[in-house]
């Protein structure tokens, strides 16, 4: 077998992350991280692979593709020389920080055919795969309302690095509420109009530490959102999904709650309740669990960029996904300033949903 020849532009915390990935990865090769600083001098040290510190060097090694895992603010302009370069990329969440970057992003993978992932990884995740299925399958129904809680206090060390405390890069919303947009785009459908309201009062920085978000999506559904960066509690997927135990722990609490017209299902326990008879509140719900097969989805999403470098398969997260997320994210700070909903009509969301693949 073809080993796919990888490397990591990044080598902060979700490089390594993606390292370790790579490593469990059957055919799959971490051959660089490409970063200036010791941290990157370092990773590639632990992992025995060659450091770089520039883009340019790093195109004349001829990667298969690439994984990038910068600041968000870099996002774009690096996939977009790499694209340039002929050379297919992985672009860790938020795509970038403007949907007219993103659109841009988007219009050059399609004009070149070079195909472009982005890194929303709760998609390869089997919790969210076999919630999807129920949801496909109509034993849920349409979606009639839902809770998500996003409660991850983060220390003081957190924000050493500057640019999470700078508007337009940091912040829980597109730190983290990125992820559940694409989760209930993924889900549910589009999203239509946006409300939200944000604080800053507990840490006092440029950005928000704190959230409330509700959604109106296309099928009629409405979904609130609660976020904190500055709030103790288990509510939040990253700590209770157990996909990444080396950062994490995994409590038995839930973080997601949807109601459906036939069912209610929780995230990410997969309880899935359904009348014991005629739909009624006076009549006993049973859970019945949705079933699960274990995987990790951090190293699913390296199978499924290798195989999508390769031709064999096609973006399962398109470019389009990761700039349409951040068209709703855009849509949310507009209702933040003004103060009133925000709807998301076509002249926001302006970019193809073209997939691409490609054989190298």
């Amino acid at each position: 077998m073809t080993q796919t020849r990888l490397a990591i532009v990044g080598g902060g915390i979700i490089g390594r992350t993606h390292a370790d990935a790579i490593r469990a990865c059957p055919g799959s090769d971490l051959i660089s991280i490409v970063d200036p600083f010791e941290t990157g001098k370092s990773l590639a040290k632990d992992f025995e692979c060659l450091h770089l510190e520039t883009l340019a060097a790093l195109i004349e090694l001829r990667p298969d593709g690439v994984i990038i895992a910068t600041p968000n603010a870099l996002h774009v302009p690096q996939a977009m020389t790499l694209i340039r370069a002929g050379i297919p990329v992985l672009v860790e969440k938020p795509l970038g920080d403007t949907a007219q970057g993103c659109a841009a992003l988007v219009a050059l993978s399609d004009r070149t055919g070079v195909p472009g992932l982005v890194g929303h990884h709760r998609r390869h995740n089997p919790i969210v795969q076999a919630a999807k299925t129920a949801i496909t399958e109509a034993r849920f129904g349409t979606l009639v309302c839902g809770t998500i809680s996003a409660t991850l206090y983060k220390d003081a060390r957190y924000f050493d690095v500057a640019w999470r405390r700078e508007p337009g890069a940091g912040g829980p919303i597109l730190i983290n509420l990125i992820h559940e947009i694409d989760l209930v785009r993924h889900l549910f459908g589009e999203i239509t109009e946006v409300t939200a309201l944000t604080a800053n009062s507990q840490r006092g920085y440029d950005v928000e530490d704190t959230a409330a978000v509700i959604l109106r999506l296309e099928a009629g559904g409405l979904i609130t959102i609660s976020l904190t960066d500055a709030g103790v509690g288990p509510w939040c997927w990253d700590t209770t999904a157990g996909e990444n135990p080396a950062r994490f722990p995994a409590m038995p609490a839930v973080s997601h709650m949807f109601a459906g017209t036939q069912a209610g299902m929780s995230l990410p326990d997969l309880s899935f309740w359904t009348h014991e008879g005629p739909r009624d509140w006076t009549v006993p719900q049973t859970n019945h669990p949705l079933d699960l097969v274990t995987a990790d989805s951090y190293v699913e999403q390296i199978r499924h960029f290798a195989a999508v470098i390769k031709g064999d398969e096609t973006p399962r997260i398109t470019l389009s996904d990761g700039a349409r997320n951040i068209a709703v994210i855009e849509a949310i700070r507009e209702s933040i300033t003004q103060r009133r909903p925000v709807p998301l009509g076509s002249q926001r969301i302006n970019t193809s949903s073209k997939p691409k693949a490609m054989m190298e």
